[in-house]
């Protein structure tokens, strides 16, 4: 029942109609803007397909010329086309052509008379129509629709205004039957923001927070943030740990002091914090792979926990380089650099020559040589027998030549060359410019720098510990125990050792001394890393034969080889041999060397009598020195004897001074140490009245280079290395928790930067260089070394905007 009184009712339904006649209104108005704006969409459109029409007419004319001034040249002359080759003036064009064309030409007459005719259309145009009257129905019937419930209840009561709403709504249904597909969307859209406009604010903000997109959304940012091997709740570093970090961190200050390296203070529970730091599961691998540093994993495992990853600081970032070596590459490379090169028959060119080959030689690692380049001047200074190179493939030749026929084997890795300039002064070779070019930033895996104080006394470059991951230094020479010897050699020592623990450091990430007679580097382990040639090997196993089947194996007495400077052991030698010369009466010593000081040394042997006989440097290995029982060697200026090892192999007797050069040879029977002068002739007598005894397989096999290169890859890192390269591949970022890599910042990565940063300033200044004995010209190469190595020069490889 309707309980409103009957005006009420007919103000109702009056203001009903009111209100649709003005949404009609409304409507009409919306159909009128859209029809002004179709109007002018067409006349825009009408102007663009009449300028294109123009322009199709003015191609036809000018076609229609060109055609014309083509048919009339063809009619004058049938010879009209002039000849641009002797060939087609030789051979003018048959006359069938010509005819071709004067047949042609009545058609293309007739078909430019059709083209150009008015009544040509050169494209239709397009009717595009558009029936406005369905769009305006469809509006109209979707204006009405709210009121059509309301309209019904009244239609009994107002006829007229009922029969008006019933012919609207036929016109409506017709026209959904017409439209109702294209305008389902528009009423689902429109029901959904009817919805949204009765709701609070409050409650939007609640329904997207539980819709099943924002929780798809949560998840996936769950799994893509969720660590797969996240550790369990790690305890937090306790005093002693803390204490034990400062001095761990403060060892680069005490370094430079001179100060040893303190030892760790957390030795106590040390492996309790390891293994409760780690998750479950992974302290077996640990337990596995050697963990050297406990302290260093237990802090990484802290600073990990709290969610902290550190990118590199100030000084990593200065020298970085972004084309490293991909240490997920299947086989690793080795470049291995050195300060020297054959024919100079030094230690720094041959044993790294060798080093080179064994490395390559297990085929796990790429291995690249890196060697100096010298101009011809300076080989002429350098090489012996006046032995010169004119390019460095010749010289590369020579190396490889040399070292295949000592070592039985075709070595497969490559010689490459950085230029070099000999100093007289020092007696060596100085690198030229930045060594580190010349291995490129894919190749810039594993760095083994040979004399790592030597090449980087001048390095004015890259950072060696930034382009590469993995940078081994091998200490060769007691450069201290040579500058004692000069003139204020004290004041030079001192700051030689301190120029020398400031590279070091600022440029490796690990040094091997070959003994204790070194300077005590930082980040350096004391380890004998070379070998002897081969072909000593050989000697000494003939010798054994021999002896077996009862035959003489020795013929002469005792002699010594070295390079004739006094710092490689003469004057040691001539002042034993002057004080015990009645003592040694009937003693003869065969002497062969050659040196700067040769001159100078025969010279006092003879002043003083002795019974030396001096003869011209040879190979160790030659025949005339292979009859020898004896070899002296008073050195203490040597790191390690590289002819004291080759006369053991070689299964002689060896007289050498009680010294941290020769540590490693005491455990050989054949060698004879002594302390004292006097011991050291009781040592003489002792070897000139016995036999040496034959090598056995296991002191032979230590002398081989097949265990210095074992030795070398186990104190080097180089094992952990390259068989950690496989593990992380296989575990992951887990591995990579465990390095003490990044992980957190580190005072001494931090010292170490700021220490090469200083040397690369310093070693920018040429006066800076010249006045610390650096030899002329040697900041950046010359022009005989682009020319001799094919080099860009370096302000064009280096160029230098502004200061």
């Amino acid at each position: 029942m309707n309980f409103k009184p009957p005006e009420a009712r007919s103000a109702s339904s009056t203001a009903t109609l009111y209100g649709s006649g003005g949404s009609t209104v409304t409507a009409e108005k919306a159909l009128s803007f859209i029809s002004k704006g179709w109007r002018e969409v067409r006349s825009s459109a009408d102007a663009d397909l009449q300028l294109l029409k123009n322009r199709a007419n003015s191609f036809k004319n000018l076609a229609d010329r060109e055609l014309e001034n083509f048919l009339n040249s063809a009619s004058k002359s049938p010879f009209s086309v002039p000849s641009i080759t002797a060939s087609a003036t030789l051979n003018p064009a048959p006359h069938a052509e010509i005819d071709f064309v004067r047949k042609l030409q009545p058609k293309l007459s007739e078909i430019r008379r059709a083209y150009s005719s008015p009544d040509f259309k050169f494209y239709p145009r397009p009717q595009i129509k558009v029936n406005l009257s369905s769009i305006r129905n469809a509006i109209v019937a979707e204006v009405g629709e709210d009121e059509e419930d309301e309209v019904e209840d009244e239609s009994d009561r107002f006829t007229n205004s009922s029969t008006t709403t019933r012919v609207r709504f036929k016109e409506r249904a017709r026209e959904e039957g017409q439209f109702g597909e294209f305008w389902e969307p528009i009423k689902t859209i429109k029901s959904r923001l009817r919805e949204l406009e009765n709701k609070s604010s409050s409650e939007i903000l609640e329904g997207i927070k539980n819709s099943e997109f924002v929780e798809k959304v949560k998840s996936s940012l769950k799994a893509i943030c969720k660590d797969p091997y996240e550790s369990k709740e790690v305890p937090p570093l306790d005093v002693p740990e803390l204490l034990a970090c400062l001095v761990r961190q403060s060892s680069p200050l005490l370094d430079q002091f001179g100060i040893n390296k303190v030892e760790s203070l957390c030795s106590k529970r040390k492996n309790q914090l390891l293994l409760r730091s780690l998750p479950a599961g992974e302290s077996s691998m640990i337990e596995s792979e050697n963990i050297n540093d406990e302290l260093d994993i237990r802090l990484a495992s802290v600073v990990q926990s709290t969610g902290h990853c550190y990118e590199g600081g100030f000084w990593s970032g200065l020298w970085s380089d972004f084309g490293k070596h991909d240490v997920s590459d299947k086989k690793r490379h080795v470049a291995i650099v050195t300060t020297a090169s054959l024919p100079w028959m030094t230690g720094t060119a041959v044993n790294p020559l060798f080093r080179a080959a064994y490395l390559a030689k297990s085929a796990q690692q790429d291995v690249t040589l890196l060697v100096p380049w010298l101009c011809k001047s300076d080989q002429e200074l350098v090489y012996p027998n006046n032995l010169t190179f004119s390019s460095p493939e010749e010289q590369e030749s020579y190396i490889r030549s040399w070292l295949e026929e000592r070592v039985g084997f075709k070595a497969d890795f490559n010689i490459s060359f950085y230029p070099g300039k000999f100093s007289k002064a020092r007696r060596s070779i100085i690198p030229a410019g930045d060594t580190s070019q010349f291995i490129s930033s894919k190749d810039a895996d594993i760095a083994i720098l040979e004399e790592p104080e030597h090449l980087n006394w001048y390095h004015h470059g890259k950072r060696w510990t930034d382009k590469f991951n993995h940078v081994v230094g091998v200490v060769h020479t007691n450069y201290l125990e040579y500058i004692k010897r000069e003139k204020n050699g004290a004041l030079q020592a001192f700051l030689v050792k301190h120029i020398n623990n400031w590279v070091v450091k600022a440029y490796c990430h690990k040094v091997l001394r070959l003994s204790a007679a070194t300077q005590d580097l930082p980040k350096s382990v004391i380890c004998n890393v070379h070998g002897v040639n081969p072909k000593f090997l050989r000697i000494g196993e003939k010798v054994a034969a021999e002896k077996e089947r009862g035959e003489q194996t020795f013929s002469k007495g005792a002699y010594f080889l070295g390079k004739m400077v006094w710092a490689k052991g003469y004057k040691e030698l001539i002042d034993l041999l002057s004080k015990h010369k009645k003592d040694l009466d009937g003693f003869n010593l065969d002497v062969y060397g050659n040196g700067e000081d040769a001159h100078e040394v025969q010279s006092t042997a003879k002043r003083l009598n002795l019974s030396l006989n001096f003869m011209k440097g040879r190979d160790h290995a030659d025949d005339s020195l292979q009859g020898y029982k004896i070899f002296i060697n008073p050195s203490v200026s040597d790191v390690l004897c590289t002819a004291t090892a080759e006369a053991l192999a070689m299964g002689k007797f060896v007289v050498c001074a009680d010294h941290p050069s020769n540590d490693f040879f005491r455990e050989f029977p054949n060698c004879l140490t002594y302390k004292t002068p006097e011991d050291f002739v009781a040592k003489v007598k002792e070897a000139m009245a016995k036999e040496p005894e034959p090598l056995t397989p296991e002191q032979r096999y230590n002398l081989s280079w097949e265990a210095a290169t074992q030795r070398f890859m186990e104190y080097s890192d180089l094992d952990k290395i390259l068989s950690n390269s496989g593990v992380g591949r296989r575990f992951g970022r887990r591995n990579s928790s465990l390095t003490k890599s990044a992980s957190m910042p580190n005072l001494n990565e931090l010292v170490d930067g700021g220490l090469a940063f200083a040397h690369y300033c310093l070693t920018g200044n040429e006066f800076l260089r010249l006045c610390t004995g650096a030899t002329p010209g040697t900041r950046d190469y010359d022009k005989q070394h682009c020319k001799d190595l094919r080099l860009l020069p370096p302000h064009v490889e280096n160029p230098i905007y502004g200061w």
